[in-house]
C-alpha cells in the first residue's frame, strides 16, 4: 500500500513525511473543507483512511463535523483528521480525491431531487464515468443525495443502471442484493428495425419485467409508444409499462413544432410560459428534445387513447436547472433517468486540508484562521488501528 501511496501521491508530500520521520514526529490536526457549498458525502474516504491506517499499525481520530447527507457551508470544515504526522503527510491528495466529487454530486443528486419531489430518479451516469473508480463514487453519491431529500420529502435517487454500483441504493435490511435497473437501448430497437418488435423482443426474454420502451429512434415518439401500449395492453392496464422520451436536442417530439408546443403548455401549464424566460429556460420548456411540452404531449397521448395507467421516463440532460423548469411547468413525469447531476464545473469539486494544530497547538496559514475551533468543541470518533 505505501509503494501505491507514494507513487499516486504529490511529491513534496512524500518529501514532507521523509523529512518529519528524521527530524522526529508531530501529532497534528487537518481540517477538510470546500469552497463551495455541498452535501457531506465522505463515506469513500473515510473506508480508505480506515484501510490506511490498519496497514501503517497507526490510528486516526476522525471528528466528523457534518455526518453523511448533511448540507455543509463554503468554507466550513466536513470533517477533521488527527494523528501521526509521518502518516498522514502524504494521504492528503488522495483522500482529497476521494472527498470533493463525491461531496459536489450529491447536492446537485439532492437540489434535483427537491425540485421534483414526486419524480423517483434513476443514476445513469456510468457512460459518462472516466472508470469504474468514479462510477463507483458517482453512484455512492446519488444515493446520499437521494437519501438526504428523502428526509424532505421526495422520492429522490431509488435506483442505478449498472449491477456492480446498485449495492449503494439498498435499505438496511434488504435480504435481496440490489441490480442495476433498465430495459433497452437505441441498439436494440435498431437491431429489431421495429419499436413495436423490440418491445416483443424484451418482453420474450424476460417476461417478469416491467417494459420500459425507448419511442425517439424512429421519430415517432407517440406513435410508436401508443403501439406497443395497443401490443400488450394488459402491462399497459397493470401500471407495468412506461414509455422513456429521450428525444435529442435536434428535433422536436412527434406532432410538436414551436407554435404548438407553447399551445400544449399553454393547455396545462401557461403561468410556465407567461413569465420572462433565458434561453436556457425556454428550451426545456418549448424547445426542442425533451421540453415539458413534449412531456406534456405524450401524457395527452397516453390517456386520450386509454392508456392512463402507462408512466413516463424522462432523460436527456435532467440536471438542476431543467428539473426546476419541469417543476415550474408540473411536466408530468414519473422518472427521470439521469446522470446530469456529475458535477458540471469540476474545480468546484476541489477539496482541501491545511493543518491546523501541531501536537496541540493551534496553528494555521494566515487567512485560514476560520477553521480554528475550540478545544473539545467536538467529539471524535477513532478510525483505524493496529
Amino acid at each position: 500500500m505505501d509503494a501505491t501511496i507514494a507513487a499516486r501521491t504529490d511529491t513534496y508530500f512524500n518529501r514532507t513525511r521523509g523529512i518529519v520521520q528524521r527530524f522526529g514526529d508531530a501529532r497534528v490536526t487537518y481540517a477538510v473543507f470546500m469552497r463551495r457549498p455541498v452535501v457531506s458525502a465522505p463515506r469513500l474516504m473515510l473506508d480508505w483512511l480506515t484501510e490506511v491506517a490498519r496497514a501503517r499499525g497507526t490510528e486516526f481520530e476522525i471528528d466528523l463535523v457534518h455526518p453523511e447527507g448533511t448540507w455543509v457551508g463554503a468554507g466550513d470544515p466536513i470533517l477533521t483528521i488527527t494523528g501521526s504526522f509521518a502518516a498522514l503527510a502524504d494521504l492528503e491528495t488522495l483522500y482529497l480525491q476521494k472527498l470533493g466529487p463525491a461531496c459536489v454530486a450529491a447536492h446537485n443528486a439532492y437540489q434535483m431531487s427537491l425540485e421534483l419531489p414526486k419524480v423517483a430518479f434513476l443514476a445513469m451516469d456510468a457512460r459518462h464515468c472516466a472508470g469504474f473508480e468514479m462510477q463507483d463514487m458517482m453512484a455512492y453519491a446519488a444515493s446520499v443525495g437521494g437519501r438526504a431529500a428523502r428526509k424532505e420529502g421526495a422520492r429522490g435517487f431509488v435506483g442505478n443502471a449498472t449491477d456492480a454500483t446498485a449495492h449503494w441504493f439498498a435499505e438496511p435490511g434488504e435480504a435481496t442484493p440490489r441490480r442495476g435497473l433498465g430495459t433497452m437501448p437505441h441498439a436494440l430497437i435498431g437491431y429489431a428495425n421495429s419499436t413495436v418488435r423490440a418491445a416483443e423482443m424484451f418482453h420474450e426474454a424476460f417476461p417478469e419485467q416491467d417494459l420500459t420502451v425507448l419511442t425517439d429512434y424512429f421519430g415517432r415518439e407517440v406513435t410508436d409508444g401508443l403501439a406497443v401500449c395497443r401490443r400488450f395492453p394488459d402491462l399497459a392496464a397493470a401500471g407495468r409499462m412506461a414509455v422513456r422520451l429521450d428525444t435529442h436536442g435536434g428535433r422536436f417530439l412527434e406532432t410538436l413544432d414551436p407554435a404548438e408546443s407553447y399551445a400544449v403548455l399553454e393547455r396545462h401549464a401557461p403561468g410556465a410560459i407567461r413569465r420572462y424566460r433565458n434561453e436556457t429556460e425556454l428550451r426545456h420548456l418549448v424547445g426542442t428534445g425533451v421540453s415539458a411540452a413534449a412531456i406534456w404531449r405524450m401524457r395527452e397521448a397516453l390517456d386520450e387513447a386509454g392508456f392512463p395507467k402507462v408512466r413516463i421516463v424522462a432523460s436527456s440532460g435532467f440536471n438542476v436547472v431543467k428539473c426546476r423548469v419541469m417543476a415550474d411547468a408540473k411536466a408530468p413525469i414519473d422518472v427521470v433517468g439521469t446522470g446530469s447531476f456529475l458535477p458540471d464545473i469540476w474545480s468546484e469539486t476541489y477539496a482541501t486540508a491545511d493543518i491546523i494544530a501541531y501536537d496541540g497547538e493551534a496553528r494555521v496559514k494566515v487567512g485560514r484562521e476560520f477553521l480554528l475551533r475550540r478545544n473539545g468543541e467536538r467529539k471524535r470518533s477513532p478510525t483505524g488501528g493496529p
